[in-house]
């Protein structure tokens, strides 16, 4: 089926004779080897190379895309250097026989005689990827070598310096040049010597449990408290015990007795502390009595003014008396408490059903904290499940049936920095199909290029995928496919290229995995057309790619 758009030219040229244009390609200005001496028709007139897409002018010369270019930008009129005539751009057209003569010449492989390979000029870098005497470097962090590629898989495994191996006492891989420094620092089961010289060898993760009961470590005597201060190693504490049991027996009595010492006098000064609280209140006695008769004397005293100074000196003598009284009994109270162990005994008690308690209730909150993890791991596998139907659901509403893809393509240029600093070098199309039971296919492109087109283009592939009818279809996939950038002016002035499906190359065969090889245009379009103010390709940082498959002769199921 042809296109429902007329096609717009590729840059200022003229497409024509681009009936069905091959998905291959080369990269220019690289010194090739023929097999057979180049031809001079396929030679460019201006770089005398080979031609690389050939466009010809009205004179019937052939140039390089890229030379016509050159010859446009040096000469406001520009001539061709064989015939001196002028040259009309609108005359100059892309030369797609003369591309496809071009891209079959064989060539000998860069790596010759290594490599005795002849391959067609479209097929050098396929070629290369896979050429067994091709220099790459070495694929482990950190190594520099260059190795060839028939040489990487023994370098890998056996000659390079960065390469993972096992550690021989944990088990954990680790960089060869990093091994020595991972057993002696970091691996938990590297066997070391106790620092205690006990002459024992243990792995560095028990080292401390074994200080605890190394018999070589230095402990304080059990009768440190009691002024024993000697220091014996473990092994020897039983000795020690044994042949200073009497000094031990007599710092222990003498500690006794210096705390039998201390009690005395505690009792001694409770006592008398008693016998001042006796004399004090005997004294409240005497002073009571004496108020009560000069209370008596003052309603009888007729010298009022002596009566009352006197009755006030007695009852200060009384506050006074009364509030050492109550300060001494406090203190009574205090030492009697010190030596009371009563209430110690009841808090203690206390304590440890406190303690029994809370251990209950870390039980119990063990159990919880268990439960807690079941649950919220039921709901993440929930919360799983619905993305991941909420994901199918979306593609399903989009999916189109009819063999065209509209891709929009949003956020070009902070797609395109990802592309350019490494990080997501293509973005993937939804898949669409030929019909409902048809092939399914998607579109995968690279916003920075990809292949030869590397840095100065947008790539734009054709991917099959694995569907769920494919073995009720006709395989290899041999459709016609057309790729498209869309003009957003209304002019329809789309970038287009078409080509054929090639029932040989593995990009067509039925999928043996999630998806076939992808098959397309590495140079698809120049960033300096796409991103050219002048042109509508981009409005509001957002593209449109069409992908449409030619579905004539194609049997519904």
């Amino acid at each position: 089926m042809a296109c429902d758009e007329p096609a717009a030219p590729l840059s200022i040229f003229t497409r024509q004779n681009s009936a069905s244009a091959v998905s291959l390609d080369f990269e220019p200005n690289a010194d090739y080897q023929f097999v057979e001496t180049l031809e001079e028709r396929y030679k460019c007139a201006y770089c005398h190379l080979v031609l690389h897409n050939p466009h010809q002018t009205g004179c019937g010369h052939r140039f390089c895309q890229q030379c016509i270019l050159s010859l446009r930008e040096l000469n406001a009129v520009p001539t061709c250097p064989v015939d001196k005539e002028t040259i009309k751009m609108h005359e100059v057209f892309k030369d797609n026989c003369c591309k496809r003569e071009v891209l079959n010449l064989h060539v000998f492989c860069k790596n010759f005689p290594d490599c005795n390979s002849k391959v067609i000029l479209g097929r050098y870098q396929e070629h290369l990827q896979q050429c067994l005497f091709e220099s790459i470097q070495c694929t482990n962090d950190g190594c520099c070598d260059q190795i060839l590629r028939k040489d990487l898989k023994e370098h890998l495994s056996q000659s390079c310096k960065f390469r993972e191996e096992m550690c021989q006492y944990c088990n954990t891989y680790v960089v060869l040049i990093n091994i020595q420094n991972h057993e002696k620092n970091d691996c938990p089961d590297y066997p070391v010597p106790c620092l205690q010289n006990c002459s024992q060898i243990i792995l560095k993760k028990e080292i401390e449990k074994h200080h605890a009961v190394c018999p070589e470590a230095e402990v304080d005597c059990p009768y440190k408290q009691y002024g024993c201060l000697a220091k014996v190693k473990r092994g020897k504490l039983a000795e020690h015990e044994n042949t200073a049991l009497r000094e031990h027996m007599l710092q222990i009595l003498d500690k006794n007795s210096r705390l039998e010492e201390q009690i005395s006098d505690l009792y001694k000064s409770l006592e008398c502390k008693e016998i001042k609280i006796q004399q004090l209140a005997e004294a409240i006695k005497k002073c009571e009595k004496e108020f009560r008769q000069y209370t008596q004397l003052f309603g009888k005293n007729s010298n009022l003014m002596v009566s009352t100074q006197a009755l006030a000196s007695h009852l200060d003598k009384s506050a006074r008396l009364e509030s050492q009284v109550k300060q001494l009994t406090q203190m009574a109270n205090q030492q009697q408490s010190k030596l009371d162990l009563r209430p110690l005994l009841d808090t203690i008690e206390n304590v440890k059903q406190k303690i029994a308690l809370m251990e209950t209730y870390d039980q119990r909150l063990v159990v919880l904290e268990d439960q807690s993890s079941k649950h919220d791991l039921q709901i993440n596998i929930h919360k799983a499940q619905l993305n991941k139907n909420e994901e199918r659901f979306k593609l399903l509403e989009g999916t189109c049936y009819n063999g065209k893809l509209i891709w929009k393509i949003t956020d070009y240029k902070m797609k395109k920095k990802e592309a350019v600093e490494g990080r997501v070098l293509s973005i993937a199309s939804q898949p669409f199909y030929t019909s409902r039971c048809g092939y399914r296919l998607c579109a995968r492109a690279y916003l920075n290029g990809d292949g030869s087109g590397k840095g100065t283009h947008i790539s734009l592939y054709f991917v099959v995928m694995r569907g769920e009818f494919d073995s009720l279809l006709t395989w290899p996939f041999k459709q016609k496919v057309t790729l498209m950038l869309l003009d957003q002016s209304g002019k329809k002035n789309h970038i287009v290229e078409v080509f054929r499906a090639d029932p040989n190359s593995s990009s067509f065969k039925k999928p043996d995995g999630e998806m076939n090889i992808a098959s397309g245009c590495p140079r698809f379009v120049p960033h300096t057309v796409l991103e050219n103010t002048k042109n509508t390709y981009i409005r509001d940082d957002t593209l449109f790619l069409k992908v449409v498959v030619d579905l004539t002769d194609l049997e519904e199921l």
